[in-house]
């Protein structure tokens, strides 16, 4: 093997083992500082979660689709942000008017995102009554 890539690999190691090593040091100082003796495990083995609290009604309910279309607009947001920062940075260093056009053009689709929720009216909270009452309304 030639001397630079000798030299890569070693790098390329030494990175793999650092890597590895960030990601285990926080794993191994929890463990180490975790209480021992505080969590309640008697007749807990069955619970669906491990805090030692006795839970509070059925674990299964349903959310309303509004929740989701909430996250997609949120990840739409995050998406631009992503995005203007490095053309902020580079701002009206190369090409002004290029950068200038692609900037509208991604707020521009961006902006559909929430003119399409606004249609559908996710910015409106309704609160329905829980499946019980409806139920006993009907009958």
């Amino acid at each position: 093997m030639s001397e630079p890539l000798q030299i890569h690999i070693i790098y390329l190691m030494a990175f793999g083992l650092l890597g590895l090593i960030f990601a285990l040091v926080p794993l191994i100082i929890a463990h180490l500082l975790m209480s021992r003796g505080a969590r309640q495990t008697m007749n807990r083995a069955g619970q669906f979660i491990e805090c030692g609290a006795e839970p509070i009604g059925d674990a299964w309910i349903r959310y309303s689709a509004v929740y989701y279309l909430y996250a997609l607009v949120f990840v739409a947001f995050a998406v631009a942000v992503i995005f203007l920062i490095p053309v902020a940075v580079i701002y009206d260093r190369v090409f002004p008017y290029r950068d200038l056009v692609g900037l509208f053009v991604f707020l521009g689709i961006l902006s559909l995102v929430v003119v399409y929720a606004w249609i559908k009216g996710v910015f409106k909270w309704v609160l329905r009554p829980p499946p019980a009452q409806i139920k006993k309304e009907v009958s």
